[in-house]
């Protein structure tokens, strides 16, 4: 179906101020968007076209509030014990070399992924090294076109590298080691802004589905000046803007030293706070930092809970972020971070880690707050207006799945069995803004064949041209691990780690 007809026989997961729940409607769907909820049986306009959800749970698609695409094609690189700053140490042997095809095929290979587990929207901050080019950037939109899958692209940029962000992290490393991390560079900030000032100004996509943000990739990366460049450019041209903030201790520990003040707190004295702004991971905020993202109105945070559990950062205080009205979304991060792009399991986790933040069983996110947390919250995280609900006027973009799967038998509460148990493998079927992109488990925008002999390809050929700084990678692992453990050791006394005391929550 393209654009317009009419799913029936479904059980569809709807809300209103009674909170969510499953009705056997049908749904009329035209230009685009949700037309009509019909009661059962209803035939709808004449000649639409009627595709069957018999047996079927239909929920408004997940998404996904940060992730990053260049990460598919580096699955499977990252160890299987390292920490944020480890992995930032291989971002070389990672993704050094990639070509404007290789670049176009990560995308796609991200985006299969994300429509085959459910997600129809997503936060794209996608790198490209030394810097962003246009070319680079129009090629990962054209594939997120191309899938059909609705998409924030931002340029993840910085202009100090990880050994220059850390201050110490560079005399840690033995000599040779170190001459060789002090001639790595990044772009002048103003080359990286050049490339989004021609990003912007040649954006070739359907902003209603593929649009433009930036990205400066993490506070202590970025000097003040490229801070405030991006908070400039991202005001001009009314466009999104997204960081990494407070993801490990590292960086809240060294952002006190360096500014005297938390990440929060110069990220608002340099005005980057406000509704265009929104913040990945969110983990060692206190309770000020808290207080300043809700009363700036920002967009929301993006939780990864796979990700932060996957390297060891912590668990955000989500229910702290809730209560203050701070829009919670969810995110998966990279695939070489958190080893996929599963939204149904980022969910779950982001739930279930909520009981660790105190006993009291009411300061837990329940399953309808985990679910609008990944549909309707990320989606104001993206940007995208009356996405992540199924209602009259909202987008059509919707999952089925099959009630005949394990996690739905017996079925009594598909909400709290989807949230608590799905894993993705009952998706069947995915439209979204109207147009079936996955029916009956195939997916009709995109080559999957194709797609793993080019990944397979060129899996192989980038592995052996970054083999130099694969092996650079692993000889210093160890010493930024030492590093990162004595920070650790220092204030702030946040409790967001297991090995810590006292309530994260309230």
């Amino acid at each position: 179906m393209d654009r317009s007809g009419i799913l029936t026989g479904g059980r569809v997961l709807r809300g209103d101020a009674r909170g969510l729940r499953a009705e056997r409607l049908e749904v009329l769907v035209q230009g685009g968007r949700i037309a009509a909820l019909l009661p059962p049986g209803e035939a709808g306009p004449p000649g639409a076209e009627r595709i069957a959800a018999d047996d079927r749970l239909v929920i408004p698609g997940l998404v996904n509030a940060h992730t990053h695409g260049h990460g598919a094609l580096g699955r499977g690189a990252v160890g299987d014990r390292v920490v944020l700053e480890m992995f930032l140490g291989a971002a070389g042997a990672i993704n050094g070399g990639r070509g404007l095809e290789d670049k176009r095929l990560t995308a796609r290979l991200s985006a299969a992924e994300l429509i085959r587990r459910g997600c129809t929207a997503c936060y794209d901050l996608f790198v490209e090294l030394p810097g962003p080019t246009p070319e680079g950037l129009d090629a990962v939109a054209e594939a997120y076109a191309e899938a059909g899958l609705r998409a924030v692209v931002a340029p993840m940029m910085a202009d100090r590298t990880l050994w220059q962000a850390l201050p110490g992290l560079l005399e840690a490393l033995p000599g040779p080691l170190r001459a060789r991390a002090a001639d790595i560079a990044t772009p002048p900030f103003a080359d990286s802004l050049a490339a989004c000032r021609a990003m912007l100004r040649d954006w070739r996509q359907d902003r209603a589905l593929v649009r433009p943000a930036l990205a400066p990739t993490i506070p202590l990366h970025c000097s003040d000046d490229f801070l405030a460049g991006c908070r400039d450019l991202a005001a001009e041209h009314d466009i999104g803007l997204q960081t990494h903030l407070g993801e490990t201790k590292t960086q809240a520990v060294i952002g006190l030293a360096r500014y005297g003040r938390t990440l929060t707190a110069h990220l608002q004295a340099l005005g980057l706070l406000g509704p265009r702004f929104s913040a990945a991971h969110g983990i060692w905020l206190d309770e000020e930092d808290i207080a300043r993202l809700a009363d700036a109105g920002i967009a929301g945070v993006a939780h990864n809970p796979m990700s932060n559990l996957r390297i060891g950062s912590g668990v955000a205080p989500a229910r702290r972020l809730l209560d203050r009205g701070v829009t919670l979304g969810i995110g998966t991060d990279a695939s070489n971070t958190s080893d996929g792009q599963n939204m149904f399991e980022a969910m779950r986790l982001a739930a279930f880690l909520s009981r660790l933040a105190g006993a009291d069983p009411e300061g837990w996110l329940g399953a309808e707050e985990a679910f609008v947390a990944a549909t309707t919250g990320s989606a104001r995280i993206l940007g995208f207006e009356r996405v992540g609900r199924i209602e009259p006027g909202w987008a059509a973009d919707l999952v089925l799945l099959d009630l005949a799967a394990t996690p739905y038998v017996p079925l009594r509460d598909p909400l709290r069995q989807m949230v608590f148990a799905e894993n993705a493998a009952a998706v069947t079927d995915v439209m979204i803004a109207g147009r079936m992109v996955l029916r009956d488990r195939v997916l009709l925008t995109l080559d999957e064949a194709r797609l793993r002999r080019e990944a397979t390809a060129a899996a192989a050929r980038l592995d052996a041209l970054n083999a130099g700084a694969q092996d650079f990678a692993e000889a210093v692992a160890r010493h930024v691990a030492c590093f990162c453990i004595g920070q650790q050791a220092l204030p702030p006394r946040l409790p967001r780690r297991l090995d810590q005391n006292g309530p994260s929550g309230r």
